[in-house]
């Protein structure tokens, strides 16, 4: 076989995630090459990303997660090499702080047992001090969620808000797809590869051990070491692979929609404005270029979910989805603008059975995977890309991960991390979310 083809590692897919595995195994002096079929890095999935760095999860292992991944964007130019390391630049970090409405029994009573035990900081806000900060939002309680062509959608409310859990530390990246350029570009800058244009039609072994994989134009790869780092693809790559029935939890594509629409006359949001996390209104929403706001569902039961298959996919706007996310944001924040001309864009999320990723090895030796990912774990970029070539390194060298699994400390925070909680054959976490924020 051509020299030319072969690798230590080869990487399916280049968005933010793919990207930082290929940089974090080649900073360890691996040969990797990345393979996607779209024409540049981070132009599927990953680009239509909210970008949103958050810790507000439900489970210790999800903040601290979160929260070591935080710091790889606070430092993003040392991270990788220097600011010249990209000719396009870099990405910007907009460090706006979170806002997680507090409604009774909301989603904060979880996270702040959490926030306080890993000592991240965090702000209690009662309403007058909600009000001094975001004076456009509506203090009623609007659950449970619903749809608006419910009539109890709109019911006045009873009760209000008890105020907000405020994290100054997180917020958004300015352009999702750069970062993966970014990393694209810190990866090349340690020998990594990248092959775009290109489709994985086969993944190759020899008994149970992974040699490689097969090419659309026919070209053969050779490798020992094969990441299944596909997004909303994911569960199409581990068919190539076999490996169908093997895993405890499974990945599939979920079609989703996030909307712009303009921020209330007489407020900048772009300027003042934050990210917001509503679980009462069953929204999230952050500032936007232009002085719009985006919006994002956060997945409530009333909403029907459509999986559908990644390469045939309606791609539109649709009008009652439109509507049911603008209006409830509409209901939280006063003025809202609802223009006539519906904007937003439609990608997929690669969602798990309980919407916690699987960062793990396979039954297949050398076949790894960092997939169910979409939607919430573009702010781990770095980390999860830290956590993977741990944890390649270590099974590579003979340690028994289903075993004894690998545990990863946080360059940055010195958190550990448990990568047994992101494993392919747990139980489903009663503890998750089950829903998207960014």
């Amino acid at each position: 076989m051509d020299s030319r083809n072969k690798y230590d590692a080869v990487i399916i897919g280049a968005g933010v995630i793919g990207s930082a595995v290929a940089y974090e195994l080649a900073q360890r002096g691996w040969k990797t090459c990345n393979i996607d079929k779209l024409p540049t890095a981070g132009y599927g999935s990953t680009s239509n990303s909210c970008a949103i760095v958050r810790f507000s999860y439900s489970t210790y292992q999800g903040v601290a997660m979160s929260y070591e991944g935080m710091h790889y964007w606070t430092d993003w130019d040392n991270y990788l090499g220097g600011p010249e390391v990209d000719e396009s630049g870099l990405i910007e970090f907009r460090q706006t702080g979170t806002a997680l409405i507090k409604a009774p029994d909301g989603h904060h009573e979880k996270v702040t047992p959490l926030l306080e035990e890993l000592n991240i900081p965090h702000e209690h806000w009662d309403l007058e001090k909600l009000s001094e900060r975001l004076p456009i939002l509506d203090h009623g309680v609007f659950g449970p969620p619903s749809r608006p062509d419910d009539d109890s959608f709109w019911a006045d409310p009873t009760d209000n808000i008890v105020g907000a859990l405020f994290t100054p530390e997180s917020g958004y990246v300015s352009d999702p797809q750069l970062s993966s350029h970014n990393l694209q570009r810190a990866a090349e800058s340690c020998g990594a590869e990248f092959r775009f244009g290109q489709k994985v039609i086969s993944i190759n072994k020899e008994g149970n051990q992974t040699t490689g994989v097969g090419l659309e134009d026919g070209t053969q790869i050779e490798s020992p070491v094969v990441i299944n780092v596909a997004g909303p693809h994911s569960y199409i790559i581990n068919d190539l692979a076999g490996l169908t029935g093997t895993m405890n939890i499974t990945t599939k594509a979920l079609r989703h929609e996030v909307h712009h629409v303009p921020s209330p006359e007489g407020f900048n949001f772009e300027v003042n404005g934050m990210h917001v996390s509503d679980g009462d209104a069953a929204v999230y929403f952050r500032p936007a270029t232009g002085n719009n706001i985006l919006i994002g569902s956060e997945d409530p039961e009333c909403d029907v979910k459509e999986w559908v298959d990644p390469d045939n996919y309606d791609q539109e706007i649709r009008d009652d989805q439109w509507e049911a996310q603008v209006l409830r944001c509409a209901r939280r924040v006063e003025g809202l603008g609802l223009p006539h001309e519906k904007k937003g864009v439609v990608d997929l999320y690669d969602v798990s059975d309980d919407w916690i990723p699987i960062y793990d090895r396979t039954d297949l030796d050398g076949f790894y995977v960092a997939i169910g990912t979409s939607g919430n774990q573009y702010k781990n970029a770095g980390v999860a890309g830290h956590c993977m070539a741990e944890l390649i390194t270590a099974v590579e060298s003979g340690h028994d991960h289903d075993a004894d699994p690998v545990k990863v400390n946080g360059r940055y925070t010195g958190l550990e991390m448990d990568l047994g909680f992101y494993s392919r054959n747990r139980e489903i976490n009663p503890n998750s979310s089950f829903s998207v924020n960014g």
